[in-house]
């Protein structure tokens, strides 16, 4: 089947041409009047798709099935799923083109993959008014800053893309809850709690059985409801939350990696090293030059 169904970069270019971009943002409008409102079913190898659609209605059309829409709504199509769209000829709304790697990792105490690797159609009507037209706005933020080249344009796209998908993302989920008749479970509770408290204790390097205690579980025990909701263990979710603080200020303080390793409570500057390392596949030092190198580059571009 997928042979058959063509795959572009971007609707109707050339997919042997390379992308020279990591995220595009167009209206809907300009992309699919050139193609009398409708998108034929195609796919996408290496990137994932937005779509904010203000007002308009149409159809999304999936491998297996066809789903109506009428705006305010968002749409979320992971790399290579077939799909295609018909649009009204009023259809108001920004598709975002976002390079796979490039994705932004959401972490909102669930394993972001799930949501994010599953074509979505978020329907936004019983939205507040506050989230739909803040929603509106930051879409059209990425279209300006796209459109535009301002200094620090990468870094805005990346928070207004990441705050975009989040709050998309929290009203689905919110949304499918109360269609189901139920909140959140006791199991993903615990799980919120949990990561409130490892935000606040990480650098402490407590054991597991600290948190544990905490949420009034045995350790096995957390451990396993910490796999079911968030693919990952408890340590892990420590060593990820000490590795993102890390690199924050390994990327933004003018500390030495010694410095650093003792403010996140590490004892031996040199085991911080080993840790980084096996993280992340580079010392503290390495990935602070390469940064500082991709964001000079990011500068000269602008």
């Amino acid at each position: 089947m997928l042979k058959s169904v063509p795959t572009y970069e971007l609707y109707g270019e050339k997919s042997d041409e390379k992308p020279d971009f990591w995220l595009h943002c167009e209206t809907i409008f300009s992309r699919s009047s050139l193609h009398q409102f409708e998108i034929k079913l195609h796919r996408h190898d290496n990137f994932y798709q937005f779509l904010y659609i203000e007002s308009g209605q149409g159809s999304v059309f999936l491998e297996h099935e066809i789903l109506q829409f009428t705006g305010p709504c968002a749409i979320l199509m992971p790399p290579d799923f077939s799909h295609g769209f018909a649009f009204s000829r009023d259809i108001i709304g920004h598709i975002t083109t976002i390079l796979q790697p490039e994705m932004p990792a959401l972490q909102d105490g669930r394993s972001s993959a799930d949501w994010l690797n599953k074509p979505q159609l978020v329907l936004m009507h019983n939205a507040p008014e506050p989230v739909q037209n803040y929603l509106a706005a930051t879409v059209r933020l990425i279209y300006e800053e796209f459109s535009a080249r301002n200094h620090l344009r990468n870094h805005m796209l990346e928070t207004h893309l990441t705050s975009a998908l989040l709050m998309v993302g929290r009203h689905a989920v919110k949304a499918h809850s109360e269609r189901a008749g139920f909140g959140a479970t006791q199991n993903e509770r615990r799980i919120e709690r949990l990561l409130e408290l490892i935000r606040r204790h990480f650098r402490e390097h407590l054991p597991v059985g600290f948190y544990a205690e905490a949420l009034h579980l045995t350790p096995i025990h957390l451990n396993r409801v910490t796999r079911e909701i968030t693919g990952q263990t408890v340590q892990e979710l420590l060593s990820a939350q000490l590795i993102e603080a890390a690199k924050r200020e390994l990327v933004a303080m003018p500390h030495s990696v010694q410095t650093i390793s003792y403010n996140l409570g590490f004892s031996d500057p040199a085991y911080f090293s080993r840790f980084f390392l096996r993280e992340t596949g580079q010392t503290p030092r390495q990935y602070r030059l390469s940064e500082h190198q991709r964001l000079s580059e990011q500068v000269a571009e602008l």
